[in-house]
């Protein structure tokens, strides 16, 4: 087959998906209609079980993951993430717990690989996914271990967002029926004008607009600074991935890279074609045994692992003094992130607000501590998280 007819297959399902995800306003994970019916088609003999290596997706990925991850070094500036210091407190407690706990359960009920496949899924988002993949595929598994994270990427977000609806909705009522809203809309007013006033503050580097909005430039750019993470890793013995991001959030910082880097490039879609084509490969080649025989470490890593986060959020949430409610919210967008966490918070805000004004007193006292959660556990947290525990396979 030619790479740019597998190439389609592959975006075709991907695209089937996020058409779904935007019919159902995030109810139906796209992820999920893309997996299930790629395997289908897999199974049914309608499609290749390489068309991921024949598509050259996997190819792509090799070269842009290290990047995609400076990217997400850029993505919320890191002002707003030091003045959202408590959901960044909740969304680390939440997956640390939840690592501890599902070493603790899944390990000695299955095994150490399980938990590896598990964990760094669970605490995050597909590109933890694929870095997962990635790593259990070179150590060699067994094929029923290697389709686990697709499994709990495809399944984690299904009992996360409607706890979070509940949990988010008690808060926004609360909120509205105890006077408290004022308040926390005249402190978001404050944070905003903070944040405005550091952004004015001129930065170490300033580009000329020229470069700072040439594509082909900030591409360079990008994958520069994947390449010194790249390099990096050999002599530091840190996974090239956790130096890219943190590499990413320096130059966003000191203005060598603009915010949204990859975005600004134009790169960022098929850098994740390529990530969803990685952990979208195991299903296409994987028997309905293997799926069978994963499905219990599955429901295992999801029941003990929400649980998990759950326990580490509301403990952090109550040293830093904020409503359970709240707390709990942001160390459950772990299991399903942007763009979930921005169309709940706006769901909840819509249905409890009894005005307009209310309404967005509501989506501002809410929606900053989610995305700040959201970033912190599938972009920056989950990361760290799957880099690490694959070292030791």
């Amino acid at each position: 087959m030619e790479p740019i007819f597998a190439a389609a297959i592959v975006l075709a399902f991907i695209a089937l998906g996020e058409l779904v995800s935007i019919w159902s306003k995030a109810r139906i994970p796209g992820l999920l209609v893309a997996m299930l019916a790629a395997f289908a088609f897999a199974q049914l003999g309608l499609i290749p079980a390489d068309t991921i290596d024949q598509s050259l997706l996997a190819q792509i990925y090799a070269i842009l993951v290290v990047p995609l991850l400076f990217h997400m070094g850029s993505l919320i500036p890191l002002p707003t993430m030091i003045q959202q210091w408590r959901s960044v407190v909740i969304a680390i407690a939440g997956m640390l717990v939840a690592v501890l706990l599902l070493a603790a359960v899944v390990t000695p009920l299955f095994s150490f690989e399980h938990f590896v496949a598990g964990a760094g899924p669970l605490a995050g988002g597909i590109v933890a996914t694929g870095l997962t993949t990635e790593g259990i595929t070179a150590a060699g598994v067994s094929s029923a271990i290697i389709v686990l994270p697709s499994l709990v990427l495809m399944m984690q977000s299904l009992p996360a967002m409607p706890l979070t609806n509940f949990l988010l909705r008690k808060f926004a009522i609360s909120l509205r029926d105890s006077g408290e809203l004022d308040r926390l809309a005249a402190e978001a007013e404050k944070r905003e004008a903070l944040a405005k006033e550091g952004g004015a503050k001129k930065k170490l580097i300033t580009l000329p607009d020229m470069l700072a909005n040439n594509e082909l430039f900030v591409l360079f750019m990008i994958l520069v600074g994947g390449s010194v993470a790249t390099l990096l890793a050999i002599p530091t013995h840190i996974p090239a991935s956790i130096l890219g991001l943190i590499l990413g959030i320096i130059s966003t910082a000191i203005g060598l890279t603009p915010e949204r880097a990859m975005e600004k490039s134009s790169s960022f879609g098929i850098a994740m074609a390529g990530v969803v084509a990685i952990v979208m490969a195991p299903l296409l080649t994987a028997s309905m045994a293997d799926v069978l025989a994963a499905l219990l470490p599955m429901v295992t890593i999801l029941i003990v692992g929400a649980a998990g986060i759950m326990i580490g959020g509301f403990i952090a949430t109550k040293l830093v003094r904020w409503k359970p409610t709240l707390g709990m919210s942001v160390a459950l967008t772990a299991m399903y992130g942007f763009p979930a966490d921005y169309l709940l918070t706006n769901e909840v805000a819509r249905s409890v607000g009894r005005d307009t004004e209310e309404r967005n007193k509501l989506t501002e006292a809410m929606l900053p501590a989610m995305l700040v959660g959201g970033f912190t556990s599938v972009s920056a947290g989950s990361v760290a998280i799957a880099s690490v525990l694959v070292s030791f396979l």
